[in-house]
């Protein structure tokens, strides 16, 4: 396979979200990649037996899928959280669903009859909680609603939760009990204070605030859903999952001959590190293919947030983990700096791995110009060619966001797709210090668009454009241009913009052709 003449993915890919039993509904996360668009990657620029990383895997939606894919898959994620679920999903180690049914059967003979109990009266969950292991009531980050750990649930809550871990702790087989603390950490999201319920839609159709606005707020009127019942949907999910991933696994297997193909023992590999020494723990040269997600920025403190699985599961975080994770903000008080240096060393550990002449992808999306200029400068300087950038619109991660601020929010991502060749190119010069006029390049860039025959636009769209011809112009990390201005921009050239399509339009074009600009000719 000649990797050099892979022609590029140029076009963004229609998500299809709930496909996929192993990801969609197992257990809530912050964010998720839809899993066509990341297959389509993985099949497009690796093949069977390479070595595929993501240094930033969340859930392991990159890892899980390339080893579905005949891939040796390594997942890396700082938070063991995130890992547990992704090590749980990949796992092919049980024979069938049967030991996994029968334990349930087990949990449920001894929890089912107590838990009605524990719900019906509170003196009942109290006599309870005296006699079950609870975690330690540990303080909680500042900006939450509630001050210690304990607080984030009722006493039903507490109780019922306490007593199913209880349960499930006993189980014997490790694989089996990880499936059902997968389901039972599935169950804490929506058993606690922090959870709210949807208007117009049943109790248990609703959303967490950790979740949403990224914080531990309190519901102003809290909803106790029913314990057991909670638990026993998350548990059809995880079956649901199981079920899927052994399926491919046998089909695989009679594909191939092989009895030993698609083992996670041997080809899905998890990590817990920062990205940044990845290179250190891998040997340099050794990946095929890079395909990752990167923290964008200050948006969502995951270590910090992540408490209320990591605490109670048993997974422990250390200061040294927290303070270097790639974000703005949280109870570290990460700084700009700190989050753009971070990423440049994680970017350049990465590219040190990749093999020459592969492939490497990032997602990323941000209003701050210069945390593009990390990327894309940190890859010049490891040798890399910037070979496409597609907008992937149409994300439902920012949908809530979209809704209370249209204009101003960016709904998609950028996927920034690179080519390591085995003779770099010598490094372009350093980018100029002279500030860009954004009136003149925002005016430019119209006028190219425009000349595409394209007349109306999204805010991503159209922003990613901006952020290509900033780079080509070597101008992206002096140009300071925020939303506000941005939009501020387009309407003083009768541009506007309209809510209900999510697009700005010109008066004096026709509105009939709405195609997406083109980000990139190679």
């Amino acid at each position: 396979m000649n990797r050099s003449a892979i022609e590029p993915i140029v076009e963004a890919i229609p998500a299809a979200r709930q496909e996929d039993a192993r990801h969609y509904g197992v257990h809530p996360y912050f964010t998720r990649r839809p899993a066509n668009v990341v297959r389509a990657y993985l099949e497009h620029y690796s093949q069977e037996g390479d070595v595929v990383l993501d240094p930033f895997g969340g859930t392991g939606v990159t890892a899980i899928e390339a080893f579905l894919l005949g891939r040796r898959a390594i997942q890396n994620d700082l938070n063991p959280f995130a890992n547990f679920i992704a090590r749980n999903i990949a796992d092919t180690t049980l024979p069938s669903l049967a030991p996994l049914q029968q334990a349930f059967a087990r949990v449920e003979q001894a929890c089912a009859g107590p838990l009605r109990e524990i719900e019906r009266e509170e003196a009942a969950a109290r006599r309870w909680l005296a006699t079950l292991p609870l975690p330690e009531n540990i303080r909680l980050p500042n900006n939450s609603d509630a001050a210690f750990f304990h607080d984030l649930f009722t006493v039903r809550q507490l109780a019922g939760l306490a007593l199913l871990k209880q349960a499930i702790e006993r189980e014997p087989d490790g694989v089996v009990r990880d499936l059902l603390r997968l389901a039972w950490s599935a169950s804490i999201a929506k058993l606690n204070k922090t959870f709210l319920s949807a208007k117009g839609r049943a109790a248990s159709r609703g959303g967490s605030s950790i979740f949403s606005i990224y914080r531990y707020k309190l519901a102003s009127q809290c909803v106790e859903l029913p314990i057991w019942e909670t638990f026993c949907g998350r548990f059809a999910n995880v079956l649901a999952a199981k079920e899927e991933v052994l399926q491919i696994r046998d089909y695989r297997r009679r594909q191939s001959g092989r009895p030993a193909q698609l083992d996670s023992r041997r080809d899905f590999r998890t990590l817990a590190c920062d990205a940044a020494v990845l290179d250190q723990i891998l040997p340099p040269g050794s990946v095929d293919y890079i395909f990752t997600d990167p923290p964008y920025g200050g948006f969502i403190s995951y270590l910090d947030l992540s408490i209320l699985w990591n605490h109670w599961l048993g997974f422990p975080v250390s200061e040294e983990t927290r303070k270097s994770e790639a974000i703005v903000g949280g109870e570290c008080g990460h700084t700009e700096e700190h989050y753009k240096a971070s990423l440049a060393r994680s970017l350049g550990a990465c590219l040190r791995l990749l093999r020459p002449n592969r492939w490497f992808s990032v997602v990323f999306q941000h209003w701050d110009l210069s945390y593009f200029a990390t990327i894309l400068e940190t890859a010049a300087l490891g040798g890399a060619e910037l070979k496409a950038a597609v907008t992937q619109t149409g994300d439902v991660i920012w949908s809530m966001h979209k809704k209370k601020n249209s204009a101003s929010v960016l709904a998609g991502e950028m996927i920034l797709t690179f080519f390591k060749p085995a003779r770099p190119k010598p490094p372009a010069p350093p980018p100029t210090t002279k500030d860009a006029d954004p009136s003149e390049t925002l005016s430019q860039v119209f006028e190219n668009c425009l000349r595409q025959g394209g007349d109306s636009f999204t805010n991503e769209a159209l922003f990613n454009r901006l952020v290509i011809e900033l780079w080509r112009r070597r101008a992206l990390g002096c140009l300071n241009l925020d939303r506000r201005e941005f939009a501020k921009q387009l309407e003083t050239r009768g541009w506007r913009y309209h809510a209900r399509t999510h697009r700005w339009s010109k008066a004096g074009y026709p509105k009939s052709a709405l195609g997406e600009m083109m980000l990139f000719d190679a």
